[in-house]
């Protein structure tokens, strides 16, 4: 019971730490502010994350959980059908995606907590969308494009997107763009001979 009744505490904390991340970023997201949302002191909250940098890991390992469906296997999660899905719903939060966005940003300054966090989740990205996309097409997409060439630019599409809308919601389409974009890497569709 005291197990479920932490557990329960943390999942509320890494919630409240979205919030404030997404309203003043990282660096200007106290934990005091954090503590002060979920009722607690400052020093009760050290009890659960005994650092920043904890609480910021455990803030981005839990938007990869909504990511990738909580139980989805990380590769499943990255195939061409369910990343247009997971565009879609990044869609309807734009919170968790400008807290996602900040960090991502802010991640590639040395020292930053959060860099090696990105810089391995990228690498095992790069991977998983590769190796779907070669079980699903083979050593080339119908684009001519390898999964390892497309891997990538599908990964940096998706963040891209995420800023453009970000920045103008009401001119750029990201569920539509993205799409476009697959339709690209994946070639024009089979013709049909009926």
């Amino acid at each position: 019971m005291v197990r479920a009744r932490t557990e329960e505490r943390r999942v509320e904390i890494v919630r409240a730490a979205v919030e404030v991340i997404a309203e003043r970023g990282y660096r200007g997201a106290a934990l005091g502010a954090v503590a002060e949302r979920v009722g607690l002191t400052q020093q009760g909250l050290l009890h659960y994350f005994p650092t920043k940098e904890a609480l910021l890991v455990a803030v981005l390992e839990e938007r990869d959980r909504w990511d990738t469906g909580g139980g989805t296997a990380l590769a499943e999660a990255w195939r061409p059908d369910l990343l247009a899905s997971l565009v879609e719903y990044n869609a309807m939060r734009p919170g968790i995606v400008q807290t996602f966005s900040a960090l991502l940003g802010e991640s590639v300054t040395e020292g930053h907590p959060a860099r090696e966090f990105f810089a391995e989740r990228y690498a095992q990205v790069r991977s998983a969308m590769a190796a779907v996309l070669r079980a699903e097409y083979g050593e080339r997409l119908p684009s001519g494009l390898t999964p390892e060439q497309a891997a990538p630019l599908l990964a940096a599409v998706m963040d891209g997107l995420q800023y453009q809308w970000l920045l103008a919601p009401e001119s750029v389409d990201m569920p539509g763009t993205f799409r476009a974009f697959l339709d690209l890497i994946q070639g024009p569709p089979a013709k049909d001979t009926a």
